[in-house]
C-alpha cells in the first residue's frame, strides 16, 4: 500500500513533475518527477507546463533517465537559451493519463478522508501523507499512521473513509 505524492489544487490536473534546471547545452531540462508522474513521461506525451500563473502545453520529444530524474526535451526547445524559460516549472498531466495500480493511492484522495477503527471508533481525517523510506504516513490529529496492510484495513476513496487496525498506544 501506497501513496502517490501530488499537490495540487484542481482535480483534473496533477503534478508529475518540476523542472530542476538545465542540463548540457542543447536544450535538455532535468525534471524530478513525482511517484505518479514517472508513469506519464514518455516522448510524444502531452502535459502542461505551469510557469507562475500561465499555463501550456508542451510536447516532449524525448525522455531518458538519469539518477533519479528524468532529462527531457521538449518540442521547439533546442538550446539553453530556450530551455531557461522553463527551469522552475512544474508539470501536470490530467488525473485520467495516471494509471494506478492496485493499492496505490494519490495523496490528494487521502487528505480529508475519516478515519475510523475496526468498531467504528472515530480517530479523525488524514490532515496530509507523509513519504518515509520504510513506508508512507498517514497525518491524522498530528499522529503517523503508517500504510501498511497490518495497521490500514480498507481505504474508499469514493466514500472518504479508512479503516484501521492500529496497535494500542498509536492513535490513543
Amino acid at each position: 500500500m501506497r501513496a502517490l505524492r501530488t499537490t495540487n489544487e484542481t482535480t483534473d490536473e496533477l503534478i508529475v513533475g518540476r523542472i530542476a534546471g538545465l542540463f548540457g547545452i542543447r536544450g535538455e531540462l532535468k525534471c524530478d518527477p513525482t511517484r505518479a508522474g514517472r508513469i506519464v513521461f514518455s516522448p510524444g506525451a502531452v502535459l502542461q507546463c505551469r510557469r507562475g500563473e500561465v499555463s501550456s502545453p508542451v510536447r516532449l520529444t524525448s525522455v531518458r533517465p538519469h539518477g533519479a530524474r528524468f532529462l527531457l526535451r521538449l518540442e521547439g526547445v533546442d538550446d539553453t537559451d530556450a530551455a531557461s524559460a522553463y527551469a522552475g516549472a512544474v508539470l501536470l498531466a490530467a488525473r485520467s493519463d495516471v494509471a494506478l495500480e492496485a493499492g496505490e493511492y494519490l495523496d490528494d484522495d487521502l487528505v480529508g478522508c475519516s478515519v475510523y477503527g475496526l468498531d467504528e471508533t472515530p480517530y479523525g481525517t488524514v490532515d496530509r501523507v507523509e513519504h518515509y523510506p520504510a513506508s508512507d504516513m498517514l497525518v491524522v490529529g498530528g499522529r503517523l499512521v503508517p500504510m501498511v496492510s497490518a495497521i490500514v484495513k480498507a481505504i474508499d476513496v469514493a466514500t472518504r473513509r479508512i479503516v484501521v487496525d492500529p496497535p494500542q498506544g498509536l492513535l490513543d
